[in-house]
């Protein structure tokens, strides 16, 4: 099975890492989270494992649902670089990731808001602009 690292930021940019199920966990390790694959579709599920959204692969990219299947947002990849859209079309943000693999996230107006590195274990850490820790994938 090809591997995917399902996170919401992730999955997009280096679809070659990670697993076709990953749980999200806060700073401190405790898990808040997770995301599994079925198909073409992605789904989140919270820490009491109700699902509360999903992510539709389509010929661009993929489409962001909420738990009622109404749609959020859209996630656009061109090469390195994934720009993230929500439900009216607008530019919120983006995803560019590197020759080593780290994504780098920016908001609409092009300043850095955080990034995501992933270990040779393969956990994903997510830090904020400062550089700390906020949380990680795995």
């Amino acid at each position: 099975m090809k591997k995917f690292l399902l996170t919401l930021f992730i999955l997009f940019l280096t679809a070659s890492v990670g697993f076709c199920a990953t749980n999200s966990y806060n700073k401190y390790g405790q898990r808040t989270g997770s995301y599994k694959q079925s198909g073409s579709t992605i789904n989140h599920y919270n820490q009491y494992g109700q699902r509360t959204g999903s992510y539709k692969q389509t010929a661009s990219g993929y489409n962001s649902y909420n738990q009622y299947g109404q749609k959020t947002g859209s996630y656009r990849t061109n090469g390195n670089t994934t720009t993230q859209y929500n439900q009216y079309g607008q530019k919120v943000g983006t995803y560019k990731t590197n020759s080593n693999g780290t994504v780098t996230s920016y908001d609409k107006y092009g300043q850095k808001t955080g990034s995501f590195k992933t270990d040779s274990s393969g956990r994903t850490t997510q830090y904020n602009k400062y550089g700390q820790k906020v949380g990680s994938y795995k």
